[in-house]
């Protein structure tokens, strides 16, 4: 975590707020888990903004608006994780409900940040596509599979879903490229081909799948 106000001359509340007690409830959407947060300090601390901003450059443009050195904050799970859900059926259901809202709150995001992707805008679009990317990656290496094998009459449905997942991880690696560059006309229509995309693939993969999880 970044606690960069904006640039602002002072840090921002939550910092203070983890300063004062540094157990952390950290909610992504889909699961919910206890954290320790460890403020980053000296050359860790330099080091590792050094990267966050090679990575987005909007992180060294906030640290030279103010003289105050931005805090770097790690989190550390120590307690929580994937949700009771009764079934992997349930649990597939909420892990694409979450996709789903983190997806349209990020289009809202674009569709109104004006001429300009600011620094968080560019962390929230690559954060979502990282964890698309690692979803995919478990359904195609485990889930699938597994599936497969009790279920061969679901080959031609595994051979489509694979499919998407090609093309959606093209859309992907695109939105990611273009959240780099200064127009927002660009990424709002990527983000409307991926969710495009992305809904009519959940949608079959929970028609055909869930049924056989439940």
């Amino acid at each position: 975590m970044v606690g960069s106000a904006g640039g602002g001359a002072k840090h921002p509340d939550w910092y203070h707020n983890l300063l004062a007690n540094p157990r952390a409830t950290v909610e992504t959407g889909v699961f919910t888990y206890e954290a320790e947060a460890l403020v980053l300090r000296d050359a860790e601390r330099h080091e590792t903004f050094a990267r966050l901003a090679e990575a987005d450059p909007g992180w060294a443009e906030y640290q030279s608006k103010t003289t105050r050195i931005i805090p770097v904050v790690a989190l550390t799970q120590v307690a929580g994780g994937p949700p009771n859900a009764g079934s992997f059926g349930a649990a597939l259901r909420l892990i694409h409900g979450a996709f789903r809202r983190e997806l349209a709150l990020v289009r809202r995001e674009v569709a109104s940040s004006g001429p300009g992707i600011g620094a968080q805008l560019r962390i929230n679009c690559l954060t979502l596509c990282r964890g698309l990317h690692i979803h995919h990656t478990f359904e195609s290496g485990g889930l699938f599979p597994s599936m497969l094998e009790r279920h061969p009459e679901l080959a031609a449905t595994i051979t489509t879903l694979e499919a998407e997942h090609a093309k959606i991880a093209g859309l992907l690696e695109a939105l990611q490229t273009l959240v780099s560059t200064p127009s927002t006309t660009s990424v709002l229509a990527a983000v409307d081909e991926l969710i495009t995309e992305l809904t009519q693939h959940l949608d079959y993969e929970e028609e055909q799948l869930i049924p056989l999880l439940d």
